[in-house]
């Protein structure tokens, strides 16, 4: 039988940069799948380039969500736009009226159509799975109570698209949330750990989630003999000793009368790191309180082969953040209200859904060899570029960093770090 009212949660899983050495317990079956089968099935027509047209809603999303999200205890952020993104336009697909409209404008992405969202969607889906060089692996699923079925339409564009697992659980059972942690544990690489907590709402109808697990060598390997502890200034004017890896390379390097910004290319150079470390009259708040997809996009053409040192925090992160207040900032509100929300196209029978909770859970670890990760206002900040025969780049003091796709331009993970958190050896 039916329930009378239910809610859809969200959990969006977030991995977040590590380099080479996991953020928790190590586990030689990550659940990737195999790279030599079909991510999205053959029947569906999209093209690789249909990618495009979400790349730069993603990537606003992400910075807008920036100056929203709330900073953990040492103010420090770490977020998936592809994460967020992916995650939300399967909700969409269930969506209609003005929770339809809202989430499009929350998603950065009015005028794109549904079949258009989808076959991008798809299309990314299709380009990240096919990295060689560094290892990458988006999974998507949908857990639904067993009590309720879901549209036709829904589920065959969930499964096409999105390439989402759908299972039914019996939410009275504490082995469902076993088997949910399970699947994010191996789609993470043993990294995002219990995600789900038991008992469940009894007005659940499903969660719907998306994780990402990213590992990637550096090109140009940090030398761990010369790292060495030296003085951090915080975000909130103190001192602490961290560890500052050490490297002299040539890298592309961009640098302006606000900050210094460097790229570190990963074996291969499909994917990259990029830091921004803002000079010491203009702060890290007002650095991310400028970006804006524009400004981003001239950035990346500004960058040239320089010649330099680089000194880089060594650190470990993990961060957690609901996710419900900052999506109301950017004008998803009735999506989260039963009362108004419109999701009439996501289950069969005429239930009221709503979304309970958006959830994102990650970890990041940076050290000399590699990286490995398991899940904006409207101001224009205008800069005058140079370029310097040679540069060196103390990240000594609160920075913004990303991981990027080379290929497509999506930014898989973005952060902001005051206080870079120590180690464990």
């Amino acid at each position: 039988m039916f329930k009378n009212r239910g809610i859809v949660t969200i959990i969006l899983l977030i991995g977040v940069v590590a380099i080479v050495i996991g953020c928790g317990t190590n586990n030689d079956d990550n659940g990737q799948q195999d790279t030599a089968e079909p991510v999205i099935p053959s029947h569906i027509d999209y093209d690789e380039n249909d990618s495009e047209q979400i790349i730069d809603p993603q990537n606003e999303l992400g910075f807008k969500l920036l100056s929203k999200v709330e900073a953990d205890d040492d103010n420090n952020i770490f977020i998936s736009p592809t994460s967020l993104f992916m995650a939300l336009s399967m909700v969409f697909n269930g969506a209609d009226g003005m929770t339809k409209d809202e989430m499009m404008e929350t998603l950065q992405a009015k005028g794109i159509e549904i079949d258009e969202l989808n076959k991008s969607n798809a299309a990314l889906l299709a380009n990240l799975h096919e990295k060689s060089n560094s290892e990458l692996n988006i999974a998507n699923s949908i857990w639904l109570n067993e009590t309720y079925s879901l549209e036709d339409d829904f589920q065959k564009s969930t499964t096409d698209h999105f390439n989402a697992k759908v299972k039914e659980i019996d939410i009275d059972d504490s082995a469902s949330a076993d088997e949910i942690n399970d699947w994010v544990e191996q789609a993470t690489n043993g990294k995002i750990t219990d995600m789900v907590d038991y008992p469940f709402n009894q007005d659940l109808i499903a969660f719907i989630m998306n994780a990402i697990y990213f590992k990637g060598d550096w090109k140009y390997a940090f030398d761990s003999d010369l790292t060495e502890d030296q003085d951090f200034k915080t975000g909130d004017g103190n001192s602490v000793q961290v560890p500052l890896m050490t490297l002299d390379e040539t890298l592309n390097y961009l640098e302006t009368d606000q900050f210094q910004a460097v790229e570190l290319p990963y074996t291969g150079e499909d994917m990259s790191m990029h830091v921004f470390l803002p000079k010491e009259n203009f702060s890290l708040d007002e650095f991310t309180q400028s970006l804006s997809i524009e400004q981003w996009k001239q950035w990346q053409n500004e960058f040239s082969e320089t010649e330099g040192t680089l000194l880089l925090p060594k650190f470990e992160l993990d961060y957690e953040v609901i996710l419900n207040d900052p999506l109301r900032e950017l004008g998803m509100t009735t999506a989260f209200n039963l009362d108004e929300a419109e999701f009439p196209n996501m289950t069969q029978g005429d239930d009221d859904i709503a979304i309970s909770e958006v959830k994102q859970k990650s970890c990041v670890k940076v050290n000399e060899e590699g990286t490995e990760a398991a899940a904006s206002t409207s101001s224009e900040m205008e800069t005058t570029s140079f370029n310097p025969d040679s540069f060196k780049m103390s990240v000594n003091r609160p920075f913004f960093f990303t991981i990027t796709d080379n290929e497509t331009g999506a930014i898989l993970f973005m952060g902001s770090m005051s206080e870079p958190p120590a180690v464990e050896e």
